[in-house]
C-alpha cells in the first residue's frame, strides 16, 4: 500500500495555500497526501525585525525539526526563506513553476509623495528599505511584520503612505489591493515568487513523488540566484537582490548590493550561457566581490555588530 505523504506547512494563508498547491499536484499523479501545520519563530515573534532574530532559517527551522524527527515527510516553503545551506539529511525536492517576481507597493492614497520630501513606507526587509532609500533618500521607512493580511492591516492602521509586498503573495491569496504600483526598478530578492519542496534525503519514495514537480527552468533561474547570495552573504545579512532570467539559450542576470542606508550601491548586469548555469551565480558573485561588495560587506557586518 501506498504511504500518504504528510507535507509540513506553516499555518498562515499564503502557506496552506502553496502547501495546498503542491497537495494537488501530488494528487492529480496519484499521490495521497495530508497537511501537517507547524508554527515557525519567524510567525510567532512579530515584534523584531528578521535580521535582529539571528536564527538561520527563522520560518523554516521548524519544519526541519518536525521533518529530521520523522513528525512530517516534506516542507513546503517560500524559496526566498530557505537558507542557501540546508540542515544536513535534508535536500531541495523540487522548484515549482515560478510566479510574480516583482515587489510592488500597496498605497493608501496616491504615489504623489514619490517626489516629495517628507514621505514614509513600510518594509520589513532589509534589501526593500536600501533599495528604496536609495531611490528616495529623504523618506522614512518603518518597520513592518506579520503574515500578509497582518501587514495589510497595519498598514491601514499606521500613518504610512504605502507597505511593499511580494506580488506573488497577494495574488496567491487574492488579497492585491486595486491601489498599488510595481516596483519595477527593485530588484527582487533571489528565488521571490518561486515555491520549494525539501525532503529527506533517504526518503526515496518521496523524493521520487516530489521530483516530477519541478520545473526546470524556475529550477536553473533559482539555483543561479541563490549561489550568488550564498556567495556573497558569507554569514551576514544584507541587503542583496538576484534575478535570472532565460532568454533563448542565454540567461539574463542582474544583482545588487547595497549599504542599509542605501546611500551605496554595487550592481552587475550579465549574459551567461546557458551551459554554463550550473557555476554562474558564484561566478558572478566572485566578480561583484572583487568589483567592491567585499568591503560594503564589510562596513554591513561592523553595522550589524556581525
Amino acid at each position: 500500500m501506498q504511504k500518504t505523504i504528510r507535507i509540513g506547512t506553516r499555518e498562515s494563508k499564503l502557506a496552506l495555500w502553496q502547501a495546498n498547491k503542491v497537495r494537488k499536484e501530488l494528487a492529480e499523479l496519484g499521490y495521497e497526501s495530508i497537511l501537517v501545520p507547524i508554527k515557525s519563530t519567524g510567525d510567532i515573534v512579530l515584534d523584531k525585525p528578521l535580521y535582529e532574530l539571528g536564527i538561520t532559517g527563522i520560518f523554516t527551522k521548524n519544519l526541519d525539526i518536525a521533518m529530521l524527527n520523522g513528525d512530517i515527510d516534506i516542507a513546503v516553503h517560500s524559496m526566498k526563506d530557505v537558507p542557501t545551506a540546508l540542515p544536513e539529511g535534508i535536500v531541495q525536492a523540487a522548484v515549482l513553476k515560478r510566479g510574480n517576481y516583482n515587489d510592488v507597493l500597496v498605497l493608501k492614497g496616491t504615489e504623489e509623495f514619490f517626489g516629495e520630501k517628507e514621505g514614509m513606507i513600510a518594509t520589513g526587509s532589509l534589501r526593500r528599505r536600501a533599495m528604496w532609500l536609495n531611490r528616495y533618500p529623504t523618506h522614512k521607512v518603518a518597520g513592518l511584520r506579520g503574515n500578509v493580511n497582518t501587514r495589510l492591516q497595519k498598514l491601514q492602521d499606521n500613518p504610512w503612505q504605502g507597505a511593499i509586498f511580494a506580488k506573488a503573495g497577494l495574488e496567491r491569496i487574492k488579497v492585491l489591493p486595486k491601489n498599488y504600483t510595481n516596483l519595477y526598478w527593485m530588484t527582487p530578492a533571489p528565488a521571490q515568487g518561486a515555491m520549494v519542496v525539501v525532503g529527506l534525503q533517504d526518503d526515496l519514495f518521496c523524493l521520487q513523488a516530489i521530483e516530477k514537480l519541478n520545473h526546470a527552468p524556475s529550477q536553473i533561474c533559482t539555483q543561479i540566484e541563490r549561489d550568488f547570495l550564498r556567495t556573497l552573504e558569507g554569514g551576514c545579512t544584507a541587503p542583496i537582490g538576484a534575478l535570472a532570467k532565460i532568454e533563448g539559450d542565454t540567461i539574463q542576470f542582474v544583482g545588487s548590493l547595497f549599504s542599509l542606508d542605501g546611500t551605496k550601491k554595487v550592481a552587475i548586469e550579465k549574459t551567461i550561457s546557458l551551459h554554463l548555469a550550473s557555476t554562474a551565480g558564484e561566478a558572478i558573485a566572485k566578480e561583484l566581490l572583487q568589483r567592491g561588495a567585499d568591503v560594503l560587506l564589510k562596513e554591513i557586518k561592523e553595522r550589524m555588530n556581525l
